[in-house]
């Protein structure tokens, strides 16, 4: 399934429109809460929790739908920052952000047990936000805890931009795909995205194309979780290639086989490397795991090598309906993904007539 390219990525002037109209509307009746709210602020303790800090914001916010935002690069990403300004843009959202701490892009569906985790806020504009020393998954685990925010659960979780592709077996080791995949488990609607990025071609900014071509499609989740209709047995992984603005279109796909290839190099041995393989001192070398290509273009490289698990046949190298061809072709890919491969099946019908029926509103 393949829709035109979405030309004008900004939100439908009528439906912008219709909820500015809205807010308007219930402007005064919110000004007058907002004093009362005032009158009892006396009353509270001094000591607060982070959630009593937020149900003290304006009652303008209780009017939006909540969208919560993690990732695995980090809080001080560009992906998850550009992410954030495109959701506030239009005043249409609640934006909450609760993110890791550093870097976790490869910590896969980790989790911290046994451990305390150190929660701090965070600046940034448009959104209530978080960090934290902990994965993409304790992130979305802590978010609906209830710990952090006063809500009880967001209408729809997004995990990303992630730096760099998702593709096929990588999705395993993703972190933005796994912060996705935690609020599944919990129930809430949630989509992982991800630009391709490219060394030496890529830049920051691109980050800001790849959430403006998304958001058609938050919009249309947002508004169809709403009517109950879209996808529950499911979270959508967006895929958006390197030029975003020039994208052929968006795309259902499938996910891929292909897996990264890890590059393991031997390392001097000494006390700065100490800490790698230390188990292996007795073979009198130490190794580490520098890099992975994870690129839609290091998918296409590995093509003609990669086997299928099933039957030790090449991967069809026609297949357009695969992850990381359609983005190294230009298309912006969709890949459900399930939580139980038993009813794939089913969610590929589903998730497809969705995104059909939700782009082509959208247009």
């Amino acid at each position: 399934m393949t829709t035109s390219a979405v030309k004008n990525n900004l939100l439908p002037p009528g439906l912008v429109s219709n909820l500015q109209q809205v807010l308007l509307s219930r402007k005064g009746g919110e000004d007058e809460q907002s004093k009362k709210n005032g009158d009892d602020s006396d009353e509270k303790s001094s000591s607060t929790s982070p959630s009593d800090e937020i149900e003290s914001n304006s009652d303008k916010d209780d009017l939006r739908p909540i969208v919560l935002v993690t990732n695995g690069d980090g809080i001080e990403s560009p992906g998850l920052t550009y992410l954030v300004e495109a959701l506030g843009r239009e005043d249409l959202y609640n934006v909450h952000v609760c993110a890791p701490q550093s870097d976790k892009s490869v910590s896969g569906h980790s989790v911290t047990l046994g451990e305390t985790v150190a929660v701090s806020s965070a600046e940034i504009h448009g959104a209530t936000a978080f960090e934290v020393s902990g994965t993409p998954v304790d992130c979305v685990s802590l978010a609906l805890s209830g710990a952090l925010f006063s809500w009880s659960n967001p209408l729809l979780v997004i995990s990303g931009i992630n730096k760099g592709s998702c593709c096929g077996h990588h999705m395993i080791y993703s972190g933005v795909v796994a912060g996705a995949r935690e609020a599944l488990i919990s129930g809430v609607p949630s989509m992982s995205i991800s630009l391709n990025w490219k060394k030496d071609e890529s830049q920051d900014s691109d980050f800001k194309d790849a959430a403006t071509v998304c958001l058609p499609l938050i919009t249309a989740a947002i508004r169809d979780i709403k009517k109950g209709i879209f996808p529950k047995s499911c979270l959508l992984n967006v895929e958006v290639p390197t030029s975003a603005l020039t994208n052929k279109g968006f795309k259902l796909t499938k996910q891929s086989l292909w897996r990264s290839t890890p590059s393991w190099q031997a390392i001097p041995a000494n006390k700065s490397a100490g800490r790698f393989m230390s188990n292996q001192q007795s073979l009198g070398m130490q190794l580490a795991q520098l890099s992975r290509d994870a690129s839609a273009a290091g998918a296409a490289r590995r093509l003609t090598t990669q086997r299928k698990n099933f039957g030790d046949k090449e991967q069809d190298d026609m297949d357009e309906d695969i992850d990381f061809r359609a983005v190294q072709d230009g298309f912006v890919a969709i890949t459900p993904l399930s939580l139980s491969p038993h009813i794939e099946l089913d969610i590929q019908t589903a998730a497809s007539e969705w995104i059909s029926a939700a782009l082509h509103t959208e247009q």
